[in-house]
């Protein structure tokens, strides 16, 4: 496998962390009613991605191939949980 053919797999693979991650740190503040500091929406999409790539990666290692349902599950239920921990209120 060459590098192009490395990329465009490892990229394919990131792609859905990638937009559920800033996804939600778009439209978590919308939905639950919560004030963002302006500009925090990049550092939440990347720290949403980050565990979403950390879920993917999961699911790879434990059903040995990508694209099990379970593993996006996994990917939803990752970056929402990072997204509440990090909109909730400061001593609530």
């Amino acid at each position: 496998m060459g590098p192009l053919d490395f990329a465009n797999h490892l990229l394919n693979f990131v792609a859905p962390a990638l937009f559920v991650g800033f996804f939600l740190a778009l439209t978590a503040p919308l939905v639950l009613g919560v004030r963002a500091k302006p500009g925090s929406w990049l550092g939440l999409g990347m720290l949403n991605s980050l565990v979403g790539c950390c879920a993917l990666a999961a699911g790879l290692w434990f059903f040995g191939n990508d694209g099990k349902m379970a593993t996006y599950a996994g990917l939803l239920a990752a970056c929402s949980l990072s997204q509440l921990a990090f909109l909730r209120p400061a001593g609530k």
